[in-house]
């Protein structure tokens, strides 16, 4: 599995955005693996669409890419206030972290900070 942090979907879901073609090549080389996101991380991908109105649109692209929410641990909060102290980052990155944790995936995100922090805790990121 590749848990997607919110840089990716939001490059690949706006061809205007200056990661666009970087995060459709990073799909369509993970074509054949299931991808996930945090429930947190799926609305910070759907504020936008839902700002322009375009909530419907946006979730039937992520529906065709067949990204599935992965659910909060039991001990969640914990371990997010752990990863919040730990490394420093805001509580929605801790999320995508939590969530590549939890399943033993793989990290999509073109955020450096996230992707530094993800590599500290011995996960594997694609970029």
């Amino acid at each position: 599995m590749i848990v997607l942090d919110a840089s990716v979907l939001i490059a690949h879901l706006d061809a205007a955005d200056a990661h666009h073609e970087r995060a459709t090549t990073l799909l369509t080389e993970a074509a054949d693996e299931p991808l996930g996101i945090s429930p947190l991380t799926l609305a910070e991908v759907l504020v936008g669409p839902a700002r322009a109105g375009k909530l419907p649109a946006a979730e039937s692209a992520i529906d065709d890419l067949e990204v599935i929410a992965v659910p909060f641990t039991d001990n969640a909060a914990t371990r997010l206030a752990e990863l919040r102290a730990t490394t420093g980052l805001r509580m929605p990155d801790c999320c995508v972290l939590l969530a590549a944790e939890s399943t033993q995936a793989q990290l999509a995100t073109f955020d450096e900070r996230l992707a530094a922090s993800a590599v500290k805790l011995g996960l594997t990121v694609r970029d």
